[in-house]
């Protein structure tokens, strides 16, 4: 017989940015809470890849959840970020138009946007963009600017997440994919190869596969995922000096289109491409697609020509059948599902949390706050800000590509949030993400990581 896991108020399935924030405004509202996550890390799907970008809300749709959770997310994360330490990359955006007909889109962009609430939107003439962005091919048009749309850390984010919700009583297993499960009028019974899981309310934040959890758990689903797939291109920071906004292109009815933007890592990326497939853990590259990115990127900034490419990757968006965001509420069962969030996801995942805790009230749930919760910071990874090798006392560089400092390892390694796997080590330090891609440094990260990834993790508050 399987081993009894857990009881709790709430039960979070999926352990990506949206899982993870739902975890910390449960914790905070004062719920007992578990989040149950298949892989041995948090961010192992859609999550691990993603452009970074904290979204205004202005390019969503019109009194839209959507709109209103990027809108409250945004709010939100400009409010916390300093206590975590999360840095923030001022760049704002440009919406480029690079043909009349791109640029005869602007005037609905701009009425959008002014009605989705974003009134500092400013159109920019040619010579205007490019005394901004001298870097970029004379041949551009037009732009509209988006002032507050700004780069962020899209690991550390999450990770600070989680860590409040640990350090205010929240538990989370990793291995530990729900299976399964049985609601007897009071609480879900939730199955796990790991053991069982007793919890009052389930959240569904599972991602790309969110629509096999519903229907094997639930029966049903009312939305499919189908994965697309996103490309990205990553220059060496010698480009940093070339581009200091997010260059946007005008969106079409399929997609937000191909993005040249500065990383929170001193890199400048374009992508992702938009690529419908079936395989929701196929996020392999090809040579066609990113020399087709590459080609995009020189052509807008030629100045890229001369700089080589770092890495490539790609992320996999859960996208539905539907544009809009998948969110429904079975409240005879106590269960919640926050599915097809794409794009914007990075920056609506706190407005989707507030949205989830309004509707668990709605329903008479009703938790007791914590007065003074615990608010831990995440070490910065930001290229902009002070990094750890510039302090005394770090002991030897590991990474030298990106820098990375045995105690950064070390400190990635230890406490209740420690890398469940090398990805995660890779997400908490910036280790092989560099020239070499872990080609000089992985012998000195396997030595200190012996051992260490060989069992499952599990963490939090009266953990096993």
């Amino acid at each position: 017989m399987k081993p009894f896991l857990a009881d709790c108020d709430v039960a979070l399935i999926g352990g990506g940015v949206v899982g993870c924030a739902v975890m910390r405004k449960m914790a905070l509202s004062g719920a007992s809470v578990v989040l149950l996550e298949k892989a041995a890390d948090i961010l192992d799907g859609a999550s691990k890849g993603n452009s970074a970008i904290l979204h205004t809300g202005f390019d969503a749709p019109v009194g839209s959840l959507e709109w209103e959770c990027v809108q409250n997310g945004y709010k939100e994360y400009l409010e916390i970020r300093e206590d975590f330490n999360l840095p923030l990359l001022e760049t704002g955006a440009l919406v480029s138009a690079w043909s009349e007909e791109q640029e005869e889109k602007f005037d609905a962009i701009i009425e959008k946007g002014r009605d989705n609430g974003v009134t500092d939107i400013q159109l920019l003439s040619r010579d205007e963009v490019l005394a901004r962005e001298p870097s970029l091919s004379g041949s551009i048009r037009a732009a509209i600017l988006i002032p507050r749309e700004f780069v962020i850390d899209p690991w550390s984010t999450p990770l600070a997440y989680l860590k409040q919700a640990l350090e205010n009583g929240g538990k989370a297993l990793f291995n530990a994919e729900v299976t399964g499960g049985e609601f007897d009028g009071e609480a879900w019974q939730l199955e796990t190869p790991r053991g069982q899981v007793r919890a009052r309310q389930v959240i569904n934040c599972a991602g790309l596969y969110g629509d096999i959890l519903n229907q094997n758990v639930l029966g049903e689903a009312d939305f499919i995922i189908k994965p697309r797939k996103g490309q990205f291109v990553v220059f060496d920071m010698a480009a940093s000096k070339l581009l200091s906004s997010v260059i946007l292109p005008v969106p079409t009815e399929r997609t937000k289109g191909i993005v040249i933007f500065p990383t929170i890592f001193g890199n400048i990326a374009v992508g992702p491409t938009a690529e419908d497939q079936d395989g929701r853990a196929d996020a392999s590259v090809d040579t066609e697609n990113l020399e087709a990115l590459h080609a995009q990127a020189v052509e807008k900034i030629p100045a890229l020509a001369n700089i080589p490419v770092t890495a490539t990757y790609a992320g996999i968006r859960p996208a539905t059948q539907f544009r809009e965001y998948r969110v429904s509420e079975d409240a005879e069962r106590n269960w919640i599902t926050l599915g097809g969030i794409r794009s914007t996801g990075l920056t609506s995942a706190l407005g989707l949390a507030q949205h989830v805790l309004t509707l668990l009230n709605q329903r008479g749930v009703n938790f007791t706050a914590k007065k003074e919760p615990s608010i831990p910071q995440v070490p910065n990874l930001a290229e902009h800000l002070p990094r750890d090798y510039q302090t005394p006392g770090y002991g030897k560089i590991v990474c030298h590509c990106e820098m990375v400092t045995e105690r950064e390892i070390k400190a990635a390694l230890d406490g209740p949030t420690a890398a469940g796997n090398m990805a995660g080590l890779k997400r908490r330090t910036r280790a092989t993400m560099g020239r070499c891609q872990g080609f000089y440094c992985s012998a000195r990260l396997a030595e200190l990581t012996k051992g260490l990834f060989d069992n499952a993790l599990d963490v939090g508050e009266n953990h096993d």
